[in-house]
């Protein structure tokens, strides 16, 4: 039995100065001084979850070190990279990124969606993570309302929560492939009042589920109607496994509303997830408070990864990739086909991205929640998936997060495990 210490008490052998604090030179703050600032703790915006797929990464490679054989389908990171090339020694550039690279961007979004992009609306940031903190602190105050679905990402809702921005959870399930309706936002409005802002995926993390135009439009609509921001993920692009013609790759947000703000990175497709660069189109009214920010909080995105991006919208560079995304949907279809011997519950459409995302079902019989499956499927079989719970705090204990950009032979090997360690 856990003892539970009674009230604090002052040592026998102190005797507390009654002299004020500010009288005593070089006095400690300690608790039993009796000073405030010795109790003061971290700051409530700092309360926020750590992000479990981060957690799981050091312990697999904790267990690789220690001589494991360990197959990770846990992080979404491509395993194929680009060659680093030879980069030269540079200095800072502009808060916004190098003049070619924004020009390189909107170039790419006229060769993809066949848009122009205005270059002075594109920000280089420092990863999406940069680029989601910037926009967050540009477009929304303390106390306002943003809604994202669950199950998300949990980085929206982490960051907006320690800005002091009020995160409005839709929950969402195979009925709507877990992704928002005009519906569900009104519903969120009469239950907790109008919206700043809403935050769409596609292809999301962790379900892979993606919008068709149609659906894209009506939350675009939705927004320019209440007067909310509308911001676009579009990290996972181009790594679609669907036939949707001319929308195959995605469609951003952008091709329907030029106040859209979009959001997206070298990491996934590009597979340059440790150069950490990344990029915002912001709508004219927020693009200098969202320099003045970026000026101050990172001076200015990493300059030899904006080098070597500068070659990442080449022919030679797009063939490639696309190599890849076609290897991910061989993974892909690997554990679709393993379903039925997997003996778990209902799975998300898994359209773009490299997630699978399903209940566990029976499973949950014998390990309680998926945080005890995960940690036993580790520890009795060397396979790292995800928990559910990150990407869905009500929910999320019964389901499971695979990430096949491990590649083919690893998604292969890891499947074979966890069918024989299910028994």
């Amino acid at each position: 039995m856990v003892k539970v210490p009674g009230p604090f008490k002052t040592p026998p052998s102190i005797t507390l100065d009654p002299k004020p604090l500010a009288d005593v030179p070089d006095a400690p703050l300690t608790p039993e001084s009796g000073d405030a600032r010795a109790m003061r703790s971290a700051s409530r915006r700092s309360e926020i979850p750590v992000f479990e797929v981060m957690q799981i990464t050091d312990e697999v490679a904790r267990r690789r070190h220690a001589g494991h054989d360990v197959v990770s389908l846990c992080a979404g990171e491509p395993s194929a990279r680009p060659a680093p090339g030879t980069l030269q020694p540079a200095g800072y550039t502009g808060p916004l990124g190098t003049t070619p690279l924004r020009e390189a961007i909107a170039g790419h979004y006229r060769d993809w969606y066949g848009v122009e992009v205005d270059p002075g609306r594109v920000a280089v940031t420092t990863g999406s993570s940069g680029a989601f903190q910037l926009v967050f602190l540009t477009a929304f105050d303390p106390g306002d309302r943003v809604a994202l679905v669950s199950p998300g990402y949990p980085a929206y809702r982490n960051i907006l929560t320690a800005l002091g921005v009020h995160v409005i959870e839709i929950a969402t399930g195979p009925e709507t492939r877990y992704q928002p309706t005009p519906q569900l936002l009104d519903e969120a409005v009469r239950e907790h009042g109008d919206l700043a802002g809403l935050i769409v995926a596609s292809p999301a993390n962790p379900t892979g589920t993606m919008l068709a135009r149609s659906e894209l439009q009506s939350l675009v609509e939705w927004c320019s109607a209440k007067g909310a921001r509308f911001i676009s993920d579009e990290i996972y692009h181009g790594i679609t496994f669907i036939d949707a013609g001319p929308d195959s790759r995605g469609v951003s947000a952008v091709e329907l509303d030029s106040d859209a703000i979009v959001i997206n990175s070298f990491s996934k497709y590009w597979g340059m997830t440790g150069w950490r660069l990344g990029w915002a189109l912001l709508p004219e009214d927020m693009v200098a408070p969202f320099e003045a920010l970026a000026s101050n909080f990172a001076l200015s995105p990493p300059a030899p990864a904006q080098e070597l991006a500068m070659r990442a919208f080449s022919p030679e560079t797009y063939a490639e990739r696309d190599s890849v995304v076609q290897g991910f949907a061989k993974a892909r279809a690997l554990i679709l086909d393993a379903e039925q011997s997997l003996n778990w519950g209902p799975a998300a459409p898994s359209d773009g991205a490299f997630y699978y995302y399903s209940e566990l079902g029976p499973q949950l019989e014998r390990f309680g929640d998926s945080s005890s499956y995960a940690r036993a499927l580790l520890e009795g079989a060397d396979v790292a998936v995800v928990p559910g719970g990150d990407f869905d705090p009500v929910a999320g204990h019964r389901a499971v997060r695979l990430s096949y950009a491990a590649g083919e032979a690893a998604v292969a090997e890891a499947l074979d495990r966890i069918i024989r360690f299910q028994g």
